[in-house]
């Protein structure tokens, strides 16, 4: 036996909530503001670069060819990196917390 699926007609959630009226103007705004972008690209370059960098500098200079050593400080330097990451990111949400209480004070 087939069996008919019911088409719903009218819009629901988000396509409701984001729906436009024609000829109304598209919203163009990014879904994330372009300083995170930035911080972003920053942290993934200090990523890529700060233990890559630090094992290669330190494996002849400092440490005299034990790249045992060398490995291990590339390790320290990406959680470095990590944790710094996640440093801003934590300041950056209490910052706009902060800012979105005082705007309730002020109404």
């Amino acid at each position: 036996m087939a069996t008919r699926r019911n088409v719903p007609t009218e819009k629901s959630g988000p396509e409701k909530e984001f729906a436009q009226a024609p000829g109304e103007k598209s919203i163009i705004a990014p879904a994330v503001p372009a300083h995170v972008i930035y911080k972003l690209l920053g942290f993934t370059l200090a990523m890529v670069a700060g233990p890559i960098g630090s094992y290669f500098l330190t494996l002849n200079t400092i440490f005299g060819g034990n790249s045992t050593y060398a490995g291990a400080l590339a390790a320290i330097m990406a959680n470095v990196v990590l944790i710094g990451y996640v440093v801003v990111a934590f300041k950056e949400d209490q910052s706009e917390a902060l800012e979105a209480s005082e705007k309730k004070k002020d109404k």
